[in-house]
């Protein structure tokens, strides 16, 4: 009887023993019948018409595997080189930054209608309207304040400590009076203000832009000096949200000054009696943005000075230049203004001071 795993028939005749097959020792793995070339028919594929028996297997299919691999590396890599080339040329550029805006300034000296009264610098302040105003920084004084829809009360309380900073350093600090260190107002603007501000100082303009008292108050160097360093002033501030990122502060204040001509001769007694009193009212517009607040810096919109008593004729832009005790304005007017001519334009502006603005007479001595 054949065993279990022979043939009915038995061994094959010439077969080798233990049956053992010769063909046995040629082994087709998997990755050989892979790459096999030609691949048969099925039987119906055969079954239709002028069908070849052999079909030509797919180039990818008789690729190996690490080929594979390797392709599809060379395809992720042109893919990510794609996406980064498309997001360096991307057509939408992103907005340009936002810079600030060129300060607009206007100066209008006021001229007296008679002489410029003289005497003490506190007999003076006495018998003005500035009597009741606070000494130095103490008269810029902060409003109660409310929170905005997109500021704290915190933030708007810090940009108006800003615009206060600005205006003690432009209006009352000695050293910016007097020609001396303007450095300390140019660290509060903002840096995209600072070319007009240089130009401003190198080079003042009355043109509505390039004003040095627009940005800050000095008196000409070498003229003019205070008579005593305590400046009065009185005013008001006022913040509004302009936009989700921005604030709007206004000002709106009065110095007083005791000044008296630069190297005066006399007596110290003398030189005080000869002081008068110069007034400036400064209305001026802030812009602070949310990034500013914690750069300590702020944006100058634009700025309107009065400033008497002056002549008509003074230059005021670059510095101010105060009739001084018994001088008079004269007769002459503001400087004409061309309005044919096409270069630079000129304000020519100039406004009467009203005599209430001066000191009262002096009561008559006993």
């Amino acid at each position: 009887m054949a065993g279990a795993g022979d043939p009915p028939e038995g061994t094959p005749e010439g077969a080798a023993g233990g049956g053992e097959d010769e063909y046995r020792s040629v082994v087709f793995d998997e990755s050989f019948v892979r790459a096999a070339r030609l691949q048969e028919y099925s039987a119906r594929e055969r079954m239709e018409d002028h069908a070849r028996a052999v079909r030509t297997r797919h180039a990818w299919v008789r690729l190996g595997g690490a080929r594979q691999a390797v392709l599809l590396a060379v395809l992720i890599v042109i893919a990510f080189g794609t996406a980064i080339y498309m997001g360096i040329r991307h057509p939408y550029r992103p907005p340009d930054p936002v810079t600030a805006e060129p300060l607009r300034s206007t100066v209008v000296p006021l001229a007296p209608t008679g002489a410029v009264p003289g005497g003490k610098p506190a007999d003076l302040f006495a018998r003005s309207p500035a009597a009741q105003y606070r000494l130095g920084a103490a008269g810029v004084n902060l409003p109660t304040v409310a929170r905005t829809e997109h500021f704290s009360d915190g933030q708007v309380v810090s940009a108006l400590t800003l615009v206060k900073d600005y205006l003690v350093r432009s209006s009352i600090d000695p050293a910016t009076l007097t020609g001396g260190s303007i450095r300390p107002v140019g660290l509060l603007l903002t840096p995209s203000q600072l070319d007009q501000f240089d130009r401003s100082l190198a080079h003042p303009a009355d043109d509505g832009r390039h004003a040095a008292t627009g940005w800050l108050l000095r008196f000409a160097p070498g003229q003019v000096e205070l008579a005593d360093p305590n400046v009065r002033v009185s005013g008001t501030l006022s913040a509004a949200e302009i936009s989700a990122d921005a604030l709007e502060v206004s000002a709106d204040f009065t110095f007083a000054y005791a000044v008296r001509p630069a190297a005066a001769e006399g007596t110290a007694e003398q030189q005080a009696s000869a002081a008068s009193l110069f007034t400036v009212r400064r209305e001026l517009r802030f812009r602070i943005g949310r990034d500013d607040l914690g750069d300590h810096r702020l944006e100058v919109l634009q700025s309107t000075l009065q400033a008497g008593p002056m002549s008509c004729s003074a230059d005021a832009s670059s510095a101010l230049r105060p009739l001084f005790a018994g001088q008079r304005a004269g007769s002459a007017g503001p400087a004409g203004t061309d309005p044919y001519a096409r270069g630079r334009p000129g304000t020519g502006l100039c406004g009467k001071l009203a005599a209430t603005s001066q000191p009262s007479p002096a009561p008559p001595s006993r």
